[in-house]
């Protein structure tokens, strides 16, 4: 298994195309862009965004093969930075047009589902890159970097926006405490906690 890392400066573009990739297909991120042509260029926008504004905190995470990247956000630190956060709403309607409405409805879900009585490390992405999937590079990544967390004594948290991995979250001990829905009802997101271990 490839080493894991702590992501610099230096590769916050090669992160942010490895999540770009990862997440074309995702059925809530592909629901919230549904142009399948813009789809790339929209993500790295917003990805670019998320990676940028999370790299600071020090707790964005790849694989050194560039298999896999995680974007944590530790306790106390926000995932957007305010001046990015301000822009969020105008960059949605710039990338979707008449669709931001609902996308909007969609990110509010994210924050409203999204506990905050308990201080946790949040995984805003997680992210293996085509080319390596199946070989277990995710998860192993996310084991590596659950491991620190557990050393901290701290919770972590993350939503799972393609049901499909559920079950692979909760073999690292995550259980699911609530879910949200686009609107129309479909896809679903699932709300998921994992106290330390």
């Amino acid at each position: 298994m490839p080493e894991v890392r702590r992501a610099a400066e230096a590769d916050v573009e090669q992160v942010v195309e490895i999540l770009t990739l990862a997440f074309y297909d995702d059925p809530t991120w592909s629901w919230a862009f549904p142009d399948a042509e813009r789809r790339l260029e929209q993500y790295r926008v917003v990805w670019g965004l998320y990676v940028r504004s999370a790299l600071p905190h020090g707790w964005v995470w790849m694989t050194d093969d560039g298999g896999a990247a995680a974007v944590w956000i530790p306790p106390g630190e926000t995932e957007l930075s305010e001046e990015d956060e301000a822009r969020m709403g105008s960059l949605v309607r710039e990338l979707v047009g008449s669709h931001a409405d609902e996308v909007e409805v969609l990110l509010e879900g994210f924050e409203s589902n999204h506990p905050h009585d308990e201080e946790h490390f949040y995984l805003s992405l997680l992210g293996t890159h085509p080319d390596h999937r199946g070989q277990g590079k995710g998860m192993a990544l996310l084991a590596a970097t659950l491991a620190q967390i557990d050393e901290l004594g701290k919770p972590a948290y993350l939503e799972s926006s393609n049901r499909a991995n559920d079950h692979r979250y909760e073999r690292l001990g995550f259980e699911q405490i609530s879910e949200f829905a686009a609107p129309g009802g479909e896809p679903t997101v699932a709300c998921m906690w994992r106290e330390p271990r």
